[in-house]
């Protein structure tokens, strides 16, 4: 019934993916990003399975937990349950999947809760603190390893879809020892004491903002995108609140004039009540949505002018709303 599944280019969407793969015997897989699903930039039908990305405008079954996509059907007046698949409003998508075809009372390997309770807590990146967040784990390792650059586009997706396969047939702990994730992983540490010491140099912070509440990283000047990972930021500016990427957006490897915002919330604050929401803040401004911890959107600008100005003006907004939450 079903010939292909379509799903998020991360750890999450390749574990929704391997369940959805195991219970449906679909082998077929197809990954992109949320952008891309939204701007209706790949074709999507009905003998498809959708996972962890917004919902497209037509698809066999669909899986996410997003409130932003989720507030998107309801504005285009379509009512999630009504969707074949499930939505729910949880830290994974992989454990919406589960959630799914356990209800279904299908027979499941033990192995994939491992898988999927470390996709909640990497998806929401939901740490107790910056410490915990460090420590090595099989998830955070496979993880990791999908953040490696790869030569071409058709290298990352082939090993993506081993992945998956992988995940279909054994426990994350046994997937994180292999030789092949394990030499990525070696590569990923060494990348990521580059991008420590480049975020070092690209750190600034607004003028207004005398308490250093939000490291700001401006990745603008750059004419090729650059791979940095924000969260790195919490290793510099552990006192921080929350750190704040803007960047232009990519198309096919050339730049262009819009921009995208990725924020996310210090893991310090989870040791203190708050009431910061990060996905509250990217809806309010209509850039896009995410978890209150993390979120991201982008927004069109026609020239490079409009670009700076608008780059300096949504930076000012956003930090104004973080103060008023």
């Amino acid at each position: 019934m079903y010939k292909r599944i379509i799903t998020h280019a991360d750890l999450d969407g390749v574990i929704s993916a391997a369940i959805c793969s195991y219970n449906l015997g679909i082998q077929f897989f197809m990954f992109t990003q949320p952008r891309l699903v939204s701007e209706a930039k790949i074709s999507i039908t009905k003998d498809d399975i959708v996972c962890d990305l917004p919902y497209p405008l037509e698809c066999g079954l669909w899986f996410d937990h997003h409130d932003g996509n989720r507030e998107e059907l309801v504005y285009r007046k379509i009512e999630p349950e009504n969707i074949p698949g499930r939505f729910e409003a949880i830290n994974s998508c992989a454990h919406v999947v589960y959630d799914y075809f356990r209800a279904q009372d299908k027979q499941m390997p033990d192995f994939f809760l491992a898988a999927v309770a470390e996709a909640d807590v990497i998806d929401a990146f939901n740490y107790k603190d910056i410490d915990d967040w460090r420590v090595e784990t099989p998830g955070k390792i496979i993880d990791a390893t999908i953040k490696v650059k790869e030569e071409s586009a058709e290298q990352k997706w082939e090993y993506l879809r081993n992945l998956v396969r992988h995940f279909s047939n054994r426990p994350i702990d046994e997937i994180a020892k292999m030789t092949s994730v394990q030499k990525r992983y070696r590569s990923y540490c060494e990348e990521e004491q580059r991008m420590i010491e480049q975020i070092r140099d690209e750190i600034s912070f607004l003028p207004q903002d005398a308490d250093h509440k939000i490291i700001i990283i401006d990745l603008t000047h750059h004419n090729r995108r650059p791979m940095v990972f924000k969260q790195l930021a919490y290793l510099v500016h552990p006192e921080c609140q929350a750190v704040l990427q803007v960047g232009n957006v990519y198309q096919d490897k050339t730049k262009t004039n819009d921009l995208m915002f990725s924020m996310s919330l210090s893991l310090n604050m989870n040791k203190t009540e708050h009431h910061k929401d990060i996905g509250d803040i990217m809806r309010q401004l209509n850039l896009g949505s995410g978890h209150p911890g993390a979120a991201a959107g982008t927004i069109a600008c026609a020239s490079k002018d409009e670009m700076l100005r608008t780059k300096m003006r949504m930076l000012n907004e956003i930090y104004d709303l973080f103060l008023q939450q």
